[in-house]
Order: structure tokens, then C-alpha cells, then sequence
């Protein structure tokens, strides 16, 4: 597990996913639950504009895309989007597109004969109707329709093809951000399964004496009516089923079979999350009969221990792909 935690800067400096490690790091990495959060961003620069594009993700139950694409790119947005479902499997995910346009050459300009036809326009009403000029010209002509005009564009295919590179680059950023944080994730799982884990072989400590106990009581019980006329067959089957239901061993073993099915489904690779879920409130279910079952002090503390232990297991699977 050492590559597991190799720094996030070494995935990164190679500007992909899994491109440039080697096949058994590959492999590896293939095999690591994955965070839905994650966070990708490129710039590229072309002749006279920056495209900045920027991918943010956060948990969802499903992929939910929204998109904010420049009119220049709109005829691009479904190849856009084509891009983003083959990668991103679930997530609440948002794309954007930013421009900077660099230079003079940029598609919005005021149109100065619009400019001057109103300027006129005003100045003669002013003239005949004895009505004073507007104190800031500015604010008041460009706020006239026309006056900012903005022209068509499109993008050639050259110019496309590196915006299309930035995307699949961000792209891949976010999935090197989101293998980080599931590794992470993973650590964190197996360290709150190996606690449960080890809370579970502390319960055999306290069995005997419970036992003890619970025997104890029933002999006592059995002296006071020694002398009293009952029904033994009836008074057997009562006995059999009260003691079935102190029995924890069936529970015990539901439980240990939860914990080593959690950690071989986390290792079966990425897109786990809802599977892991599920596994964790059938874990839930067993600590919990386990509890009502117990009828001990001290085995009830580590019921409560194991409880926290889930809980936190619990709040950190909503993030998992």
C-alpha cells in the first residue's frame, strides 16, 4: 500500500491520469476507491485570447452535469459533453469555460455611429423641450440599444483542437484529485474496520461472565420454585428459547463475515460507493442486535465504541465513487 500514498504532485507533474506510471502502479491505482470531490483546471492560450476551463465535482447519487459555455464553443457542447460522461461516472459536476481575450482583437465593440445618432438625438430635445443634458454622457449612451454590438464568431478547428486538449487535461486533473482523496478515504476505512474489528474479538472477554451471570440468575430462579407444580415441557421450551435469545454467536459472525466483505469490495476497484453503503448499514444492523442481545455493561460500552466507529465510517461513503 506504500504507492497508495505517494505525494499527489508526483501523479500530477505528468499531466495524466495514468499515462506515464508505470503498469503495476496502474494497476494499483485501478484498485483504489475513488472520491466523487474533485477539482480540475488548464489554461490555454491561443493567438488573441486565454480559454480557461475549469471542472469542480462534489458527492451526488448520480452524475449531474451542468455546463457554461461560451456562444463561441455552443456548437462544441455536446462533444463537451461526451467528453465529461465517458470520464466522470457520478458526481454533481460543473464545467465551465472562461475567455480572456488578449489585444485589440476582441468580438465586442461600441458602435460610434449608434453613439453619435443618439448624442444628436438628445442634444435637440434638450434644445426644444428646455430639458437639461444628461450629467454623465457615458452612462447614458451606452446604456441606448445598439450601441454595444457583439459579433459572431467561430472557432476555427485548429483553435479547437487545443481547447478540446485543455478539457481532457482538466479532466484528468480531476481524476488524479479525486484517486488522491479516495486513497485517503480508503486509509480511513480500513483503520475504522480494523477498530471494529478488534471491539468484536473484545466481546469474547466478557462471554464467560456473562454467561456466568445469566446462569446464575436462572439457577436462583429454578431454587425458589423447586417446591411448585409446573409444566416441565412447557417450562424446557421457555428455557431454550430465552437462551437462543442470549446467544450473540450467530451475530458475532454475520458481523466478521460484513467487515472482510467491506474491505474486499473496496478493493475490487473504483465505482463502490452505493455497494459500500449498503454493506456498512447491514454492519449497522448487527452492532445493533448485538447490543439488545448483549445484557451486559461492559459489552454495551463497546457496542457504543463500534457505533462511533460506523458513524464515521457512514458520513465519509456518501463521498465515494
Amino acid at each position: 500500500m506504500i504507492l497508495v500514498q505517494l505525494p499527489f504532485i508526483y501523479i500530477r507533474q505528468y499531466h495524466t491520469t495514468f499515462q506515464f506510471l508505470s503498469l503495476s502502479l496502474r494497476k494499483l491505482l485501478r484498485k483504489m476507491i475513488q472520491s466523487m470531490t474533485g477539482f480540475g483546471k488548464v489554461t490555454a492560450e491561443l493567438p488573441s485570447k486565454k480559454v480557461t476551463v475549469e471542472i469542480k465535482a462534489l458527492n451526488s447519487k448520480q452524475l449531474d452535469l451542468s455546463t457554461r459555455i461560451p456562444s463561441i464553443f455552443k456548437d462544441k457542447e455536446m462533444q463537451i459533453r461526451s467528453l465529461l460522461l465517458q470520464s466522470l461516472e457520478r458526481g454533481k459536476v460543473e464545467f465551465n469555460i472562461f475567455i480572456e481575450y488578449i489585444g485589440k482583437d476582441i468580438p465586442t465593440q461600441i458602435n460610434l455611429p449608434a453613439v453619435e445618432n443618439y448624442y444628436n438625438q438628445i442634444k435637440d430635445i434638450s434644445d426644444k423641450l428646455n430639458i437639461a443634458l444628461p450629467s454623465d454622457w457615458f452612462q447614458t449612451l451606452l446604456r441606448m440599444p445598439d450601441v454595444i454590438k457583439t459579433e459572431a464568431q467561430e472557432v476555427n478547428e485548429e483553435e479547437w483542437t487545443i481547447v478540446e486538449g485543455a478539457i481532457k487535461e482538466a479532466i484528468k486533473h480531476l481524476c488524479d484529485f479525486r484517486i488522491q482523496e479516495g486513497a485517503m478515504l480508503q486509509k480511513l476505512f480500513e483503520q475504522k474496520i480494523a477498530n471494529i474489528a478488534r471491539l468484536l474479538s473484545e466481546v469474547e472477554l466478557y462471554e464467560k461472565e456473562r454467561i456466568e451471570k445469566v446462569k446464575t440468575r436462572i439457577m436462583d430462579n429454578l431454587e425458589k420454585i423447586a417446591g411448585q407444580d409446573y409444566d416441565k415441557n412447557r417450562f424446557e421450551q421457555e428455557m431454550i428459547y430465552y437462551i437462543e435469545k442470549l446467544d450473540v454467536n450467530e451475530e458475532k459472525n454475520r458481523l466478521d463475515n460484513h467487515l472482510k466483505y467491506y474491505i474486499s469490495t473496496m478493493e475490487s476497484g473504483h465505482g463502490q460507493g452505493k455497494k459500500l453503503g449498503f454493506i456498512a448499514q447491514e454492519i449497522g444492523r448487527e452492532i445493533n442486535t448485538l447490543g439488545s442481545k448483549s445484557n451486559h455493561a461492559e459489552m454495551q460500552k463497546i457496542v457504543v465504541q463500534m457505533k462511533d466507529e460506523l458513524e464515521q465510517i457512514k458520513e465519509q461513503v456518501l463521498n465515494v465513487l
